[in-house]
């Protein structure tokens, strides 16, 4: 009798251990995003309100020019940091998986940016962008008069300069994540590769890289989840400027929420951001699960 006790207390205990993180996300995180999604239908300006007005939130939001310019530097910071993100990860991870020496040095180098925060990275690309102290005058001190490298002051490509600390940051997870990938494949496959007179950027691009798809898929959704909530390196490197030509969503929502008292009309946009995610993230992971429910039976 005690030992068919055993199991069941030792399975109690487990659910019990797992209360704390059910309440935390319960409360915590769905909790505060029904409260988001209730202020936005109400016409809450400094505080809470309970009245109802529908989705008039949601059209003043997708009137409003700043909010869709922000949408716009969104969209374009979102497709190229995520495609050179990919590409230099991938790229990287392909290099040291060559046994290459000093493999450890190399990981940690391209890695330890990811470890820095968003901060410190806008700040380290705001000098170093920095038309008067940054790389332009050290090109220009070298003899180079006419060298400019001014795009973190130009409202036309700004958001490039944005999109280069971006990628500086995360490329190095990219390579992690697909380095890891890269050693859980078979040597065999290499060698049956091999024997067959495959070119090795075939393998890679016909047999490797499919692969690795839920691999990219879990890389992709976290790059996609962290375009959408970019907001400190913005705010370190440009204030959303010069004027608003650098402005993100995630700005837009702070300044409304904290700069202009009005909660309303930031929850709305903060709900648009949400299900943005969910719109992406929530089939390519329903795909992933397939795909591992099919490797398990086969």
């Amino acid at each position: 009798m005690t030992a068919l006790r055993r199991p069941a207390r030792r399975a109690w205990m487990s659910w019990a251990a797992l209360l704390p993180m059910a309440a935390t996300v319960l409360v915590a995180y769905l909790g505060t995003v029904l409260w988001s999604l209730r202020v936005s239908l109400s016409s809450a300006r400094t505080f809470p309100k309970d009245d109802f007005v529908g989705l008039a939130q949601y059209e003043r939001l997708f009137d409003n020019e700043r909010w869709l310019h922000a949408l716009q530097n969104l969209a374009l910071y979102g497709v190229l940091v995520i495609a050179a993100c990919m590409l230099i990860g991938f790229v990287l991870a392909v290099f040291i998986d060559q046994k290459v020496r000093g493999e450890g040095l190399l990981r940690t180098v391209f890695l330890y940016p990811y470890a820095m925060s968003f901060v410190a990275t806008g700040l380290v690309w705001q000098w170093m962008l920095n038309p008067g102290s940054g790389l332009q005058q050290v090109v220009r001190s070298l003899g180079f008069e006419d060298f400019s490298f001014d795009w973190i002051i130009d409202p036309d490509k700004v958001i490039f300069a944005v999109v280069l600390a971006g990628v500086w940051q995360a490329a190095g997870l990219v390579m992690a994540l697909m380095l890891a990938g890269l050693r859980g494949i078979d040597d065999e496959i290499w060698m049956a590769a091999r024997i067959d007179g495959i070119p090795a950027w075939r393998t890679y691009v016909s047999i490797v890289l499919p692969m690795l798809a839920p691999t990219v898929a879990t890389v992709f959704v976290l790059l996609f989840t962290g375009v959408v909530k970019v907001f400190d390196v913005v705010v370190a490197m440009t204030q959303g400027g010069p004027g608003t030509a650098s402005d993100v969503p995630a700005k837009f929502i702070m300044d409304h929420l904290f700069g202009r008292a009005n909660i309303a009309l930031a929850s709305a946009g903060s709900i648009v951001l949400l299900l943005t995610v969910l719109a992406l993230a929530t089939p390519l992971l329903y795909l992933r699960s397939r795909h591992r429910a099919a490797g398990a039976r086969s």
